[in-house]
């Protein structure tokens, strides 16, 4: 897929430093805050429009009156959570073209996502707005979508950066993650969709990063952003989300939202007045904000309307490949025409196919199941997931007479949403009661579950088949229908893994934090690589989905063995559909490394596709593997690194299935030079060719000062066997002990022999 990006062509440079040139301070510093909750602010004088920008992601949420309720209709998509689910990213760029064509007719030049945090915890009460719990799959979801919404000429805002992954105490916590997890984890995907699909604008966080607001950090908005990864467009705040204004101009925060009355410009102004912020520092901000304006508003106006009904079938497009099939025991999916069917459950017929906060859109049409289902129906529950004796009785009347129940639960607007974090792992009181009355009378049980985030399924065992439909959108109910019916097959894959209790999650202990901080203790442990380090068997795995069909992996074939960090290789493997149904598949590829100076992960997704087969129909796939897939993010190094060693490469259609494995041998010709200090340790000048040499000759000096010299043959008792040992012993203890202290301890233990002077010239020969 093609890099789509919003591009500076149509304005010159030296439009852009005419018009710097002919502003006023105080018109630069009103450029960097809105003009209003929506709206940026114009310069008429000088002809600088004012844009407009509105949330997403999964829809265009324009206000009619300018505040957060109100909105115009338009197409509600399925929200992140369903659209990962697809495994699809061909898909997400349609969504997001169609998201670009709808934000042109409503006359928004930017719209607010994706959202492109991780899932690290299934409690966090905005998950069904991210992608996954998996950097990759985040990443490459967020390219595509950005790439589809640029094309149309509308720019985006990708948020939140960064490690803004809980509701609880957003605007304040501070999320403490090492270096590692930052870089591997939860900068990863941003770092993804710069690189492939340069956003216009990135959205900075409410949160402190170890102890920084996302807003004031020159190290995530200039250094690692702007130098490390090429960004060229301007960073907005979330809504309220500015801290320290100055400080942020310093860090390259371009545009404070919403408006704040001016408060902000005047502290802009009077810090360039009293020296305390060099113009210059501003003007990098305005010219960067003047480009992204201008050429937004140059592409603006391209469409005046579009086509509802087409962008209703997208919808349901989504919501069909993503819904997963988490079990079909007793073959109890699809509905056939013979099956007597009752549909019990409220959400059956008042769906909960979006999330609830700032990504609420006012759809233009809402489908159902119960209306695209040849099936009785019973409530069983309230608008609140309440229920009631008299509730309860009149959906057991109409499980007892049926040959299948279709129970329609999950979580209500009061269990999820923006602006707090969730309280249990269960599914919605009301709706578990529920389900134990329908079990009670009627054996063939299907779960359908309409939820943002995984649940707890204590039921699982007594049901014989559950459906995950997620937020399926505002089609997500026709959709629903036609995939139990096997009018459509499921191909839906978790992008999450669902834990069997929320105890065997690796935030468990800490979530969601004390004292203004949230501790992120699991490190690079998230999601399954966690689950497969603790070999914790989860209840359902990332990357897991059934389907109506059968497909197998065969001919695991890599171009070569043995590479170079330079060179790539490419894997082959060909899946073949060995059902009655045509259908997808996922191929999921995995790296493995077997032997690493650093804790990895068991295995790492990096690499996937998503295939349509003809029942007997065989393809094959092909994947290229580059340096950055056996990569590890070193803090030391403060960059990415790769080690020589033996990697395993496994394919298949899911985190705890892949079939399919072999091998390759990696030789790093060029390794990254490590600085070393007088604190690096004793076994880490060790890897240095030099410093072998002079560390070996140490460690038999200092371990020899305190070893007992062993007897003379004419001194030799019968106690001088274990005199041997016990030097030994003390030997071995005290080479361990040497390697693990810094090198600045070898001055102190030498008794001179080594001096301050040798020191530092051993220090300089190393750094060579």
């Amino acid at each position: 897929m093609a890099v789509t990006q919003m591009t500076h062509a149509e304005v010159s440079e030296e439009k852009i430093e005419r018009l710097l040139s002919a502003m006023t301070l105080e018109e630069k510093a009103s450029l960097t805050s809105g003009a209003s909750m929506w709206t940026t602010k114009p310069i008429e004088r000088l002809q600088v429009p004012s844009i407009t920008m509105t949330d997403g992601p999964h829809g265009v949420r324009k206000s009619r009156s300018g505040q957060f309720g109100d909105a115009e209709p338009a197409t509600c998509y399925p929200p992140a959570v369903t659209l990962a689910s697809t495994w699809n990213t061909e898909l997400a760029h349609e969504v997001g073209v169609a998201l670009g064509k709808e934000s042109q007719a409503q006359d928004v030049q930017i719209l607010l996502g994706p959202g492109t945090n991780i899932k690290r915890s299934p409690l966090g009460g905005r998950n069904f707005e991210y992608f996954s719990e998996d950097p990759i799959l985040s990443g490459k979801f967020s390219s595509a979508y950005i790439q589809g919404v640029q094309s149309q000429g509308v720019g985006v805002s990708l948020k939140h950066y960064a490690v803004n992954d809980q509701e609880h105490e957003r605007m304040t916590i501070s999320a403490e993650v090492s270096p590692r997890a930052l870089h591997e984890i939860y900068l990863r995907p941003f770092e993804m969709a710069v690189r492939e699909a340069q956003p216009t604008t990135l959205m900075s966080a409410y949160n402190r990063i170890n102890g920084t607001y996302a807003s004031n950090s020159e190290y995530l908005l200039n250094d690692v952003l702007r130098e490390q990864w090429g960004f060229e467009g301007m960073v907005i705040t979330d809504w309220g989300a500015v801290d320290d204004r100055i400080q942020g101009i310093r860090a390259r925060l371009h545009l404070q939202m919403p408006a704040d009355g001016g408060i902000n410009d005047r502290k802009i102004v009077e810090a360039v007045n009293r020296g305390e912020l060099p113009e210059s520092e501003l003007n990098d901000v305005v010219r960067d904000l003047l480009k992204i304006t201008l050429d937004l508003e140059e592409a603006s106006g391209r469409y005046q309307g579009y086509d509802q009904d087409e962008h209703h079938e997208l919808a349901y497009r989504v919501a069909s490949e993503g819904t997963v099939l988490l079990k079909n025991n007793n073959a109890i999916l699809p509905l056939t025409k013979r099956d007597k069917v009752a549909v019990v459950g409220n959400f059956a017929k008042v769906p909960r196919y979006q999330g609830a906060g700032s990504s609420l859109v006012t759809p233009t049409r809402v489908d159902n199941l119960i209306d695209h289902l040849d099936a009785s129906f019973a409530p069983g529950y309230d608008l609140m997931g309440r229920t009631t004796p008299e509730l309860i009785e009149q959906a057991r009347q109409q499980a007892k007479s049926a040959d299948k129940v279709v129970v329609v639960l999950g979580l209500t607007f009061l269990e999820e949403s923006e602006g707090f974090d969730r309280r249990t792992y269960g599914i919605a009181p009301g709706h578990r009661a529920l389900l134990e009355e329908m079990i009670a009378v009627n054996p063939n049980i299907v779960v359908v579950l309409q939820n943002g985030s995984p649940v707890s399924m204590p039921w699982l065992d007594r049901v014989d088949g559950v459906v995950e439909a997620y937020l399926g959108g505002q089609a997500g109910g026709r959709a629903l229908a036609d995939i139990l019916t096997g009018k459509v097959n499921p191909s839906g894959k978790l992008a999450e893994t669902f834990p069997k209790r929320i105890e065997d999650n690796p935030t468990y202990i800490a979530w969601a934090g004390e004292e203004g901080k949230t501790y992120y203790n699991e490190g690079v442990f998230v999601g399954y690589r966690y689950y497969d380090k603790k070999r914790i068997e989860p209840q359902f795995p990332f990357g897991y989905g059934l389907s109506y069909s059968t497909f197998t992996f065969e001919d695991l074939i890599l171009s070569q063995e043995q590479i170079t960090e330079e060179e790539q290789v490419t894997v082959g493997v060909t899946v073949k559909n060995t059902g009655k149904v045509a259908g997808h598949e996922v191929v999921q590829l995995y790296v493995s490394d077997e032997a690493s100076s650093v804790g990895r992960p068991e295995k790492e997704l990096k690499h996937f596709k998503k295939v349509f087969l003809q029942p007997g129909e065989e393809k094959q796939v092909t994947f290229e593997l580059s340096n950055r897939d056996f990569a590890f993010y070193s803090a030391r190094h403060k960059e990415w690194v790769t080690e020589s060693g033996k990697f395993s490469i496994r394919v298949g259609n899911s985190s705890r299935h892949l079939p399919l494995e072999d091998h390759l041998s990696l030789n790093v010709i060029d390794p990254p030079k490590a600085r070393f200090t007088r604190y690096s340790l004793v076994k880490e000048v060790q890897t240095h060719p030099i410093g072998m040499k002079i560390i070996d000759d140490m460690i038999r000096n200092l371990a020899g000062d305190f070893v007992k010299k062993s007897p003379s043959n004419s001194e030799k008792t019968e106690l001088s066997g274990v005199q041997e040992v016990q030097n030994m012993k003390v030997g071995l203890t005290m080479k361990a002990l040497i390697l693990d202290m810094p090198i600045k301890n070898i001055v102190q233990f030498s008794k001179g022999q080594v001096s301050e002077d040798d020191l530092n010239q051993i220090l300089a020969v190393l750094n060579q």
